[in-house]
């Protein structure tokens, strides 16, 4: 397997300035999407790229840069594109946040938090409160370790079963985004 290809922010505002700018797809929750995003990028999320990728792949003939949050998505996305075999696939090194942070434009939403914020809540908080109520009930310190064994997991496999169930919450879907929507913008703003 190769590097995935990373490209920074300064790299990417160039490109989207020029003649022939790249997709840029972003793989975050469409409820990040919501918040803040790149002008011009399409809102593909992972579960939701990893599922129809082969149909998706189909209307990306042009180089393809992944956003998320800090990279992390946007890895496993690169993978699974060129696993189909898309050649021309480029990650925003750092992410939105790196975006940002640099001072470029983006478009905003209603704000939310960022769904690995979410995880570190979530988790600290059962974590927090497992060992609490260890004092009463000395056996719900397995749940700290439960939840403490699955960020390792997650750590060690680059994924996440908190964040993908917290992605499914009302609160982190926004707008439809479904396959054949995605692929329909696409197809709108095709050049050829």
């Amino acid at each position: 397997m190769t590097a995935p290809s990373t490209i920074d922010s300064q790299h990417l505002s160039d490109l989207l300035a020029s003649a022939a700018p790249p997709r840029v797809l972003d793989v975050r929750t469409p409820g990040e999407f919501e918040a803040t995003h790149i002008a011009g990028a399409y809102n593909v999320p992972l579960d939701l790229l990893r599922e129809h990728r082969d149909d998706i792949v189909k209307h990306l003939d042009e180089d393809v840069v992944l956003v998320c949050r800090s990279g992390q998505r946007a890895a496993q996305a690169e993978e699974a594109l060129r696993d189909a075999g898309l050649p021309n696939v480029h990650i925003l090194d750092g992410g939105i946040a790196a975006w940002e942070a640099g001072g470029f434009t983006v478009n905003r939403g209603a704000q939310r938090w960022d769904l690995e914020r979410q995880v570190r809540l979530v988790a600290g908080s059962i974590v927090l409160s497992s060992v609490l109520g260890s004092i009463a009930v000395p056996k719900l310190k397995w749940v700290a370790a439960g939840i403490g064994g699955g960020l390792t997991f997650a750590a060690l496999s680059n994924s996440c079963a908190m964040g993908m169930l917290l992605a499914k919450l009302p609160y982190n879907r926004g707008d439809v985004c479904d396959a054949q929507t995605v692929v329909s913008r696409l197809l709108e703003s095709n050049p050829s």
